[in-house]
């Protein structure tokens, strides 16, 4: 049995980082529960939670709570803030594990294929109370920046929530060789919604529509390198298109 301690953020009178009509609070209650529920899908796992709903818990009680169940993992999630964007981890920046570094690795490498196009703001050290004070492999995880317009837009997604959750179970689930339940594996592997276009992409594809109606692109290949003589030819191209009307 892997036990698993899941810790939302903040709570009760301490409402966390908020910006953007959010409350961290909120969020991280929401995405661990979807974590837990995503966690039941597999065999031999007990989820112990150190809050379930609204209210205040101290750090050190946080802690607590998953060294008394005897848990073989920690997690903690929260919401950044500090106008930046993107995804961070933390582990505790005294001495850990081997198997502390391995599952941070593991995890945070999951999240950001679970939530792509989300910046990665590295793996880090941190001396959290959470971290330092469990006994056991503890990972703290930061979910895009609340005070930041893009970001929260994501954040507002319940779809989006999701997929920060799959991402956190992929990890765990990996991190701890979990096998789904027979039920779970007999059905289709749940498909993962695909993540919401920003305002940014979405002028991204009608740039690209409009280049390929006048000729000057063929293929979307947005996410490659241009060399300047690709972009040469591209202007090339628009300006024949123009001289041309």
């Amino acid at each position: 049995m892997v036990k698993i301690a899941l810790d939302a953020g903040h709570g009760g009178t301490d409402s966390g980082a908020v910006g953007n009509g959010l409350q961290e609070k909120n969020l991280t209650l929401n995405i661990v529960k979807k974590i837990g529920g995503l966690l039941a899908e597999y065999e031999g796992v007990s989820i112990i939670y150190t809050r379930t709903d609204d209210r205040f818990v101290e750090l050190s009680e946080r802690a607590a709570i998953a060294n008394r169940a005897d848990a073989d993992f920690f997690l903690s999630v929260h919401i950044n803030a500090g106008s930046g964007t993107g995804f961070e981890s933390y582990v505790y920046n005294g001495n850990v594990s081997p198997s502390t570094i391995a599952y941070q690795n593991t995890i945070h490498s999951e999240i950001m294929k679970a939530i792509a196009g989300v910046q990665d703001r590295g793996k880090k050290r941190a001396n959290y109370a959470v971290l330092r004070e469990t006994k056991m492999p503890a990972l703290l995880t930061e979910n895009l920046f609340i005070d930041n317009a893009n970001d929260a837009a994501k954040l507002k997604s319940e779809q989006f929530l999701l997929q920060v959750a799959h991402g956190h179970v992929e990890g765990i689930a990996k991190a701890f060789g979990l096998k789904r339940k027979a039920t779970q594996q007999k059905q289709e592997e749940p498909k993962m919604p695909a993540p919401e276009k920003t305002a940014y992409d979405k002028a991204v594809d009608a740039a690209f529509e409009f280049l390929k109606q006048h000729g000057v692109v063929t293929q979307d290949r947005r996410e490659e390198p241009v060399t300047r003589a690709q972009v040469f030819l591209m202007l090339h191209r628009l300006a024949q298109n123009m001289l041309q009307k």
